[in-house]
């Protein structure tokens, strides 16, 4: 498991939940202001998904 923190438009944050959540298996974002208050930070906990074999 590793930690990803992404820093966002408020509005770009369920754009880029969805797109992590693709790529890796996620737990629900940890959401909170930026110091400045303008911009957005999303902490994930994720894993990489499970290779699947290839069908021969």
């Amino acid at each position: 498991m590793f930690e990803i923190r992404v820093i966002c438009q408020p509005n770009d944050a369920d754009r880029v939940s969805r797109a992590l959540a693709a790529a890796f298996d996620t737990g629900p974002a940890r959401q909170y202001p930026t110091r400045d208050g303008k911009r957005t930070r999303l902490y994930f906990t994720a894993a990489h998904r499970p290779t699947t074999p290839e069908s021969e």
